[in-house]
């Protein structure tokens, strides 16, 4: 059996689980220990995979987490009328077309910087870590930055 073999990204990783242990983000340390697992293991042949389907798959099952409690009935789609005479709703689904607007430009940077990805993954990491954020930061993140780095 191969021994373990610990280069930056391994050490990186262990520091996340760390991270997310005293943080008490069990989404960071499930997140770290699965890469760390796959890393280390014969499973390192599919970090290419993940790496270019992780994100979409990663949506979906948020898409579907957010969409749950339509399907179950316990969300009520509220009628037109409804929809156009109250603001805050209104705001909502305005905010809501800004967000997704903001997350494609971030995949767009996210593919055409990836050295910025780092950057954006250390803030999403210290915003989890120490301000009780949720990792879903990056893409809406690399939006933000879009805006200032590549302003087309």
């Amino acid at each position: 059996m191969p021994a373990l073999q610990f280069e930056s990204s391994s050490m990186v990783l262990v520091a996340l689980i760390g991270l997310g242990v005293l943080s008490h983000n069990a989404s960071i340390t499930i997140a770290a220990c699965v890469l760390l697992l796959c890393q280390q293991t014969a499973l390192a042949q599919y970090l290419p995979w993940i790496q270019k389907n992780g994100l979409n798959i990663g949506i979906i099952i948020l898409t579907i987490g957010v969409l749950a409690p339509l399907a179950s009935g316990s969300l009520k789609v509220p009628g037109f009328m409804a929809i156009v005479t109250n603001w805050q709703l209104l705001v909502a689904i305005s905010v809501g077309i800004v967000v997704a607007w903001l997350g494609g430009r971030g995949v767009g940077l996210m593919s055409a910087q990836p050295l910025l990805v780092t950057g954006l993954l250390l803030g999403t990491i210290i915003g989890v870590a120490v301000f009780r954020g949720v990792p879903v930061g990056p893409l809406i993140a690399a939006g933000l930055l879009s805006l200032l780095v590549q302003p087309h």
